[in-house]
């Protein structure tokens, strides 16, 4: 990995989840439909996130064969618009911050001193798929499925935890005129939270594994509280995910790159 600061900012973007009310915070409940038959079970796990605007405070570690110390990490999500995030390590010395739009994502690191200003092939990139726009990653980072899926290209099968389910075919995606192949598998359990995300790329060993835990229930929704995302590439990366407190207030997102910062090109 070329830059681990601008890792750990997507490592951090990726952190974020969503819930109404800290104070009202509950464990998690069945607030969907019953699955009757797979219509009902897709109209479930593809509802649209409601809340209009969330900050959260996590906690996050990552494993990569480097020494990096724990993180802290506070976010602002604004539904469908962006997601804003600031980091600090080392009391506050070192860290990151960025912005993700529907347009792109841009961040800078101050360890560095370099920033990227990029559309969305940089976070593909480093999660090694293809597919993750805007709405992909707000999904991601909420819980929600974020892999397109359907009823006529996948099995979906009730298990003893929920559901899975899995590609009964390679999915292919074309983006800007480049094509890849995965075999998709995911899990939810009897309330349609996802619990486990596999990816694995068609024509390689690459993987990206993400697993959901500890949802609660606010505002008529549910979120995970934990989040542990595995990529799989030449060596296997790992993040760790804890968001602590939630707050609903709207904030002031800032975001200028220092002017001796160097921009670092997207390969």
């Amino acid at each position: 990995m070329k830059n681990p600061i601008l890792y750990i900012m997507l490592a951090a973007t990726m952190a974020s989840c969503a819930s109404r009310n800290v104070a009202k915070e509950t464990a998690a409940k069945n607030i969907h439909e019953p699955a009757k038959d797979n219509a009902s079970f897709f109209t479930n796990i593809q509802k649209p996130s409601s809340f209009d605007a969330v900050k959260i405070s996590s906690k996050i570690n990552v494993e990569n064969g480097k020494i990096i110390p724990q993180l802290s990490a506070t976010f602002y999500i604004e539904n469908n618009q962006k997601v804003w995030a600031n980091i600090t390590a080392l009391f506050g010395l070192t860290g990151a911050r960025g912005v993700a739009t529907p347009e792109g994502i841009k961040a800078y690191e101050r360890m560095n001193k370099t920033y990227i200003d990029s559309d969305f092939t940089y976070l593909n990139n480093l999660l090694g798929v293809n597919f993750i726009n805007y709405q992909a990653l707000q999904n991601l980072l909420t819980g929600k499925t974020f892999v397109p899926v359907n009823n006529k290209d996948f099995t979906l099968t009730q298990t003893a935890e929920g559901y899975n389910l899995k590609s009964v075919k390679t999915q292919e995606v074309m983006v800007n005129g480049k094509a890849s192949a995965y075999n998709v598998s995911l899990d939810y359990n009897s309330m349609f939270n996802l619990t486990k995300v596999q990816i694995n790329d068609a024509n390689s060993d690459n993987q990206l594994e993400i697993n959901y835990s500890n949802w609660v229930s606010a505002n008529n929704e549910n979120f995970p509280k934990n989040v542990k995302i595995i990529i799989k590439n030449k060596k296997t990366d790992q993040i760790l995910i804890e968001n602590t407190t939630f707050d609903f207030s709207r904030m002031d997102t800032p975001y200028s790159v220092p002017s001796n910062y160097t921009k670092k090109e997207i390969k």
